[in-house]
């Protein structure tokens, strides 16, 4: 029998309706440095994390971030408006994805999503986040992915990590040298031989930021001293290679790359 996307709607409205978020400790995400938070001997603190699991014939839908971000009631409301967008868009496509396959008479493949928000570092202005993210449309594979968050404490405001440095390729210009070295070494190991390098072959040539997402860790708990580099699959390499994380300790020339109004939640490592 074939459903419309309208009847399979229905036919899955009792089970989102079910679905009741549960709460899950957060853990680091590269970079070094996540700061726990500790609550009064005499106290326990509710949970804050929000972990969503949904699945069925026709998707899975995965999304979760930890008590760090959801006690902070801006971060808490950014996060479940990305959450509820991106789940409302994923169910639609599953949905009618569905819905062409029983027209078609061909089979359906249910449709993933994910994504996993963790602590990079938790700082007395600021809170670092990373997030792992999937998707799954019926492909050969499932394809992944980064993001990244920065939450400035003080002023309420989410920033994306570039954002901090006066360009992308300011940036750039400062990191690359060490960050290609690094990347390549990662590369060797997983290859079992040296990387020759070549600009013309992108599996053998140095990446661009534009390729990467940017994290900002610590070691001090204090200050930024961590730039990490978040490379998906198929940026560097084939996708059997799976994703690379590069970190490098801050610097002064990083330092000096930072827009001035927030040079202070940076040090560079002696």
């Amino acid at each position: 029998m074939v459903r419309s996307p309208i009847a399979l709607l229905t036919l899955f409205a009792a089970t989102l309706a079910g679905c009741t978020p549960e709460g899950t400790p957060g853990e680091g995400k590269g970079a070094d440095g996540q700061a726990s938070i500790t609550a009064p001997a005499d106290a326990t603190p509710t949970p804050a994390s929000l972990d969503i699991q949904e699945k069925n014939d026709v998707y899975t839908f995965e999304y979760s971030y930890p008590d760090a971000a959801g006690r902070i009631a801006g971060l808490k409301a950014l996060l479940d408006a990305r959450q509820a967008e991106a789940h409302k868009a994923h169910v639609e496509a599953a949905i009618n994805a569905r819905a062409d396959a029983d027209a078609g008479g061909y089979p359906y493949r249910p449709y993933g999503y994910g994504t996993k928000w963790e602590v990079v570092a938790d700082l007395p202005d600021w809170l670092s986040l990373s997030a792992d993210h999937w998707e799954y449309t019926g492909g050969a594979h499932p394809n992944s992915g980064f993001d990244a968050l920065l939450w400035d404490k003080q002023a309420g405001a989410a920033h994306d990590p570039i954002s901090l440095f006066t360009s992308a390729d300011a940036l750039e210009e400062v990191v690359k040298p060490d960050f290609c070295r690094m990347l390549d070494m990662q590369r060797a190991r997983k290859r079992g031989q040296p990387v020759v390098r070549d600009d013309e072959d992108w599996q053998n040539a140095c990446i661009g930021l534009e390729s990467v997402t940017v994290i900002l860790g610590s070691s001090n708990r204090r200050t930024f001293d961590r730039v990490g580099f978040l490379v998906p699959p198929y940026a560097a390499g084939p996708y059997a290679e799976g994703s690379y994380e590069v970190t490098l300790p801050v610097n002064a020339a990083m330092v000096e790359a930072v827009k001035p109004e927030f040079r202070d939640a940076f040090s560079a490592v002696q």
